[in-house]
């Protein structure tokens, strides 16, 4: 559970990852790639390589919890428009 007034430290992902991992690998997956403790309390985000969707995963005191979100519009900062 999230409590509100509390602080909350949220770790980025700055590379892509395999969304087709289950949510069992998820937490060893934050602990090789990223050096991390899965279970510190600190909210994990990641996205897919098309940046369509993310994956948010966090330790609640009582298990992993993990929410995926599809994105509408699929837009990352490094994607520029062209303009005629």
């Amino acid at each position: 559970m999230m409590l509100g007034g509390t602080e909350l430290l949220v770790l980025v992902a700055t590379r892509p990852v395999d969304f087709r991992k289950q949510r069992t690998r998820s937490p060893a997956f934050v602990q090789q790639a990223l050096g991390a403790d899965p279970y510190s309390g600190a909210v994990y985000v990641f996205r897919a390589k098309r940046a369509d969707r993310v994956k948010l995963l966090w330790w609640d005191g009582t298990g992993v919890c993990l929410m995926t979100k599809r994105l509408k519009a699929a837009r990352s900062a490094g994607r520029r428009s062209r303009t005629a």
